[in-house]
């Protein structure tokens, strides 16, 4: 086992043992994933609105349906191995758990789809010396709901989320050239400056993660996120479904390199 992918099989073991934290920084140079699971008579609306809108939802696994282990981090459990998961049943979010393996048996169907996340490339800005402000102040990453509309599919419709850091306006080139070479995890921003222009009235009440730590002369730049899947569950009243909790990842073994393009 190398060693990048040992220390995806140590992530999660902390995990199991009870480790809570957002996964940002865990794990340096290792691929992270969001988490949408869903009842097999879901699986195809899901996919779709993956197809259809790649930049906030690039799927980078498909498990069978009830299949826990994911190819991307043999003898991994998608029910245990995320610090936290968030129940949804009918579009209303009912509970958040560290253990989802009690959702599992009660909906054996489910079909899970693992979609690229912003923190895998974090470790490439990092190498760059590009500041990582949730890091460096211990927060979660902060993430907004915007006003642009995703493309609908099926049943399922909903506006797209980022995640947004605040980069040194000296740097922002270069966060943009790097981000781009990683378009399985969300790739380029998708907006870079005046928040109102995608609907964000106010950067410092995030709608998930924690308020934003901004340096002078950082520049906020946004990029696509993980959770849009959850906000168009919200919108569309989708009967059941399992989340990771926002910021909370599930850890590969799979090297960052592997989607580097």
């Amino acid at each position: 086992m190398s060693a990048k992918s040992t220390a995806g099989a140590e992530a999660r073991a902390r995990i199991r043992a009870g480790a809570s934290e957002p996964t940002s920084g865990m794990a340096p140079g290792l691929v992270q994933a969001n988490l949408i699971s869903v009842p097999a008579d879901w699986a195809f609306d899901v996919l779709l609105f993956t197809q259809r809108n790649p930049k906030p939802c690039p799927v980078i696994d498909v498990l069978e349906p009830g299949q826990v282990e994911s190819g991307l981090a043999p003898g991994s459990d998608l029910r245990t191995d995320i610090p936290g998961y968030r129940i949804w049943e009918n579009g209303r979010l009912t509970g958040e758990v560290t253990d989802a393996t009690h959702a599992w048996e009660e909906h054996p169907d489910l079909v899970s789809f693992l979609i690229g996340c912003s923190f895998t490339f974090e470790n490439a800005l990092t190498e760059a010396g590009i500041p990582i402000r949730h890091q460096d102040a211990g927060r979660n990453v902060p993430m907004y709901r915007t006003s642009t509309a995703c493309a609908p599919a099926g049943r399922i419709s909903g506006d797209m989320v980022v995640s947004m850091r605040p980069i040194p306006a000296a740097q922002v080139a270069e966060a943009v050239r790097i981000t781009d070479r990683f378009p399985a995890v969300h790739g380029a921003p998708v907006h870079i400056g005046e928040p109102a222009q995608i609907g964000i009235t106010d950067l410092s009440t995030p709608d998930f993660g924690d308020a934003p730590a901004i340096a002078d002369g950082d520049i906020p730049v946004f990029w696509a996120c993980g959770v849009t899947p959850q906000a168009a569950v919200q919108a569309s009243g989708v009967p059941f479904a399992i989340t990771h909790s926002p910021g909370k990842m599930f850890i590969t073994d799979e090297p960052e390199d592997t989607y580097r393009q």
